[in-house]
């Protein structure tokens, strides 16, 4: 290796004063270093780690959970060295996942397009790992209790005394659209934290009624909130999904003329500060976001180096705040 490669690329022993003369002359003939994507060739990698999300960029960073994902991955691909390509998935047409230069993939959320993602990675063997769970036993994944998680929820509203309980769910399926939980749309879903935290809620409440939000949005929860709180035999509690849309059934009981708790129970679900926008201190299940996109990152990085690894299991918190008290009467 010659002496100005070992300058740039800081893997040799090289005086001060070489490593000088060899800068200086790169600066006056306005040369930058090797090509990154030559050196990438000679080890076999690009030094990339793609991470897939579920939907739009700019979606994406509009949800805290998903930031916090996000966040705790870029931590620790940062730490590695590897750089970071995020690679948007809405479902349709092809994505950067088919042709870009990458060392493994990061599949984040609960897209029903999960197994295409996994699919066009084993084509071009490039090792996946999963955030949020798989359907695939040869895929790593970093999982949550959802289901138990959830049942936690719904049985601290059946101790409280509520026994006219609704829910308000994240989207089932690749559609998101807005509809009534019916028993075809559950049979038809294809997401998985949807689908296991709906089990957790029914464990407890096996007739649970409710809506199927489009997306995990405060405005999605306050239009489901309107259409539950409407009818003659109003729930006593809602029991959402996500933190946004319980924030959003809120709004919707407040311009309805309800309290909360008083009039209604609300819990929701990931632990997020929603005080910008209701400033109720949520009784929620608090996941650990950032720690679990930091596992899934680290596991990411053990399979670029050929390393077996198995599924990563986390936990969520109760945390009782001040939207939950007994039903009235």
């Amino acid at each position: 290796m010659s002496t100005a490669s070992l300058v740039f690329s800081g893997g040799g022993p090289v005086s001060e004063a070489t490593r000088g003369k060899v800068l200086t002359a790169a600066a006056e003939l306005d040369y930058a270093g090797p090509d990154p994507r030559a050196r990438s060739l000679r080890r076999g990698r690009s030094g990339v780690i793609a991470v897939v999300i579920e939907e739009r960029v700019i979606d994406a960073f509009r949800d805290p959970v998903a930031i916090a994902f996000l966040d705790g991955i870029g931590q620790e691909i940062s730490d590695s060295g590897a750089a970071l390509l995020l690679v948007p998935d809405a479902g349709g047409g092809h994505t950067s996942l088919e042709s870009a230069a990458m060392d493994a993939v990061v599949l984040v959320g609960c897209s029903p397009h999960v197994d295409r993602a996994v699919q066009t990675a084993r084509r071009r063997g490039v090792p996946v790992v999963s955030l949020g769970g798989t359907p695939f036993a040869d895929v790593p994944a970093v999982e949550l209790d959802d289901r138990e998680a959830t049942a936690t929820l719904a049985g601290h509203l059946r101790d409280l005394g509520h026994r006219r309980v609704a829910t308000v769910t994240l989207p089932l399926g690749p559609e998101r659209r807005r509809d009534r939980l019916t028993a075809e749309a559950v049979a038809a879903a294809t997401v998985r934290t949807a689908v296991e935290r709906l089990a957790g809620a029914r464990s407890v409440f096996p007739d649970m009624d409710g809506v199927v939000a489009a997306s995990s949005r405060v405005e999605e929860g306050r239009v489901a909130g309107r259409e539950l709180l409407a009818a003659p035999d109003r729930p006593t509690a809602v029991l959402a999904q996500s933190d946004l849309l319980a924030a959003g059934v809120i709004l919707a009981a407040e311009e309805l003329g309800l309290s909360v708790p008083g009039d209604l129970s609300v819990v929701g679900f990931d632990g997020i500060r929603i005080d910008t926008v209701v400033p109720h201190d949520l009784t929620t299940m608090v996941q650990p976001a950032a720690d679990q996109g930091r596992a899934a990152a680290a596991l990411a990085i053990a399979r670029i180096d050929g390393q077996d690894v198995a599924s990563e299991h986390f936990r969520s918190e109760f945390h009782r705040g001040g939207t939950t008290a007994p039903p009235r009467g």
